[in-house]
């Protein structure tokens, strides 16, 4: 969720935003419309409840004819207090399917769409072959490493089975990546991949994304082990310096894959479970742009570990998902004929840096993870008394490794 004042003081930045993302800048008015409501709802329950508080001393000092003239009216305050509440409530939870409606407000990345990043490096160089390539479907079966047809026989489409050398590569890949997050000083975590809705929600990923999250009874699957990794210290207060906390989550990821019906259909590239280690930091707003160079930086001594050609790639605004305010990525680039440089096919790196949500691109804290906490020194939080967050200086980056054969 994006802190309400920065659109309050600068709306066209919010708006400038979201037509860089592709989406309607309309919705930042109507965030800010629902935000003057709800304050104006909170700001006539708190004057109906002091009133009636007032009134409450008054009517035990009153004498007999007066306190029956002040029950009457306490009485029909009551109704009053009871009408704004409902009004307050009501406004309240408009504000946040609005807030949940508007993206965060991005920094720096391109505008335009999914074909819009901008190459920032490229490293190593794509093999030829003078002879047909062959897919990772085709190698899959003769390596006896991928089955999807039993995968659909059991589990439907996009599912796969990997088998014999599939399964001791994806092992592998993992074992390489998990030491080399040890090496950079990464706590290791396997995390639930079963989360409450307040978990998910301060993700971002009840928003734009909700319809590709799994829900179990009253818990969602998690679609990344960054969810579950964000709100590790959901609630707590993080000292400055104790920061940067660095995680390396692995976990079992699931994606319902909503609204890519026909795309990417054919192996294993765009499925709805897949395993995934992610680097994941906490660090302190001055530091977050440097961390988020050192999570690259540690992305390319994977992709250079495995001897692969890569490319840096800035992903354009429209691309970036709802939370991230940047995107910078190296991906793995493959020679598929007259489609060059594409992610994947053996392993894809993604990251989403400089997160929305403690951070909430200004350095507000978000509400799932410090809510209300008194004011404790400059790394912290406090509720203001439009309850609203002061700045804190602790951002998020996160980084995934996908391990095994799945297109991010």
């Amino acid at each position: 969720m994006i802190d309400l004042r920065l659109l309050r003081e600068d709306p066209d930045r919010g708006r400038d935003s979201q037509r860089s993302r592709g989406e309607s800048p309309g919705l930042v008015d109507a965030l800010l419309a629902a935000d003057a409501a709800r304050r104006g709802a909170i700001g006539k329950a708190d004057a109906l409840r002091a009133e009636q508080k007032a009134l409450g001393k008054r009517v035990q000092k009153a004498a007999a004819e007066e306190r029956r003239e002040l029950l009457n009216r306490a009485r029909d305050l009551a109704g009053d207090v009871k009408a704004a509440e409902a009004v307050e409530t009501a406004t309240e939870e408009a504000l946040r399917e609005a807030h949940l409606a508007v993206s965060n407000v991005v920094e720096g990345a391109p505008p335009g769409g999914e074909d819009d990043y901008i190459v920032v490096r490229e490293v190593g160089t794509i093999p030829a072959f003078e002879t047909e390539v062959r897919d990772h479907v085709e190698l899959g079966a003769l390596l006896g490493a991928i089955d999807v047809d039993r995968a659909a026989k059991v589990s439907g489409a996009r599912f796969y089975y990997l088998t014999g050398p599939g399964a001791m590569l994806q092992f592998a890949l993992l074992n390489v990546a998990l030491e080399q997050a040890l090496a950079a000083g990464f706590r290791p975590v396997i995390p639930p991949v079963l989360v409450r809705p307040e978990a998910m929600e301060g993700t971002g990923f009840l928003g734009q994304a909700a319809e590709n999250v799994y829900a179990v009874d009253d818990l969602y699957l998690v679609g990344t082990s960054e969810v579950p990794l964000a709100a590790y210290h959901m609630g707590e207060v993080l000292d400055g310096a104790d920061l940067p906390l660095r995680y390396a989550g692995f976990s079992t990821c699931f994606r319902r894959e909503a609204g890519s019906y026909g795309k990417d259909t054919r192996g294993i590239i765009r499925v709805h479970q897949f395993d995934k280690l992610e680097m994941f930091s906490f660090t302190t707003l001055g530091d977050a742009a440097d961390e988020h160079q050192r999570l690259l930086a540690w992305e390319e001594q994977f992709l250079g570990a495995l001897g692969l050609p890569y490319r840096v790639i800035d992903v354009a605004a429209g691309d970036l998902g709802a939370s991230p305010l940047r995107n910078q990525a190296a991906a793995i680039q493959v020679d598929r004929g007259s489609q060059t440089d594409l992610p994947t096919e053996v392993l894809r790196t993604f990251g989403e840096v400089l997160q929305e949500g403690v951070r909430d691109l200004d350095g507000d804290c978000h509400r799932f993870l410090l809510p209300h906490l008194p004011l404790m020194g400059g790394d912290s939080c406090r509720s203001g008394s439009d309850r609203d967050y002061t700045p804190a200086p602790s951002p998020w980056s996160a980084r995934g490794v996908r391990i095994g054969f799945a297109k991010e």
